[in-house]
């Protein structure tokens, strides 16, 4: 007889898992990978619980410092250690006025905001302190050695060729 043949036994399918699913195995992992590392507030925790201290109980702490003594009365031997001596302030010398007059003229910022400013560009408050302490103390450096100004005597020269011109025309 013929014997009823079983029907061949059928490939098992892939399973799809639903979103599901999937978003949850996807927080397990995530769950699992965050739990690396030591334990919060491991640092402070009494380390000597977990180990032996063969019978004492001294805490360490382990965030206090250096464990080298510090001396708290001064010896004699501490006195042999050399002093470091105090440098005294460097003092600057006066200058001449002459030499200071000299200075202040080759002064290459002044001169830089000199032509910034006469070229008609505007200086800041600080620069523009900077350049009326400059030139006041030429003033006064001018006025000590008795310098006058060379533009005070050109402007002296022309209002004197002016009323010369004046006088002639006139007649």
């Amino acid at each position: 007889m013929n014997s009823p043949k079983k029907p061949a036994s059928k490939p098992k399918k892939k399973y799809r898992k639903t979103k599901e699913e999937l978003n949850a195995e996807g927080r397990e992992r995530k769950r699992e990978s965050k739990h690396r590392g030591n334990k919060s507030g491991s640092r402070y925790q009494d380390k000597s619980s977990s180990s032996q201290n063969n019978g004492q109980n001294n805490i360490v702490d382990p965030r206090l410092g250096s464990k080298k003594p510090v001396p708290l009365i001064v010896d004699d031997n501490s006195a042999t250690k050399p002093v470091v001596e105090k440098k005294q302030p460097v003092v600057k010398e006066k200058l001449t006025p002459e030499a200071e007059l000299a200075l202040l003229e080759s002064d290459d910022r002044l001169d830089g905001l000199l032509a910034r400013l006469e070229d008609g560009e505007t200086v800041t408050a600080e620069e523009q302190k900077y350049i009326n302490t400059c030139l006041d103390r030429i003033d006064e450096l001018m006025n000590i050695l008795g310098i006058e100004y060379a533009e005070e005597e050109e402007e002296e020269d022309e209002e004197k060729l002016d009323d010369i011109m004046r006088i002639l025309k006139s007649k």
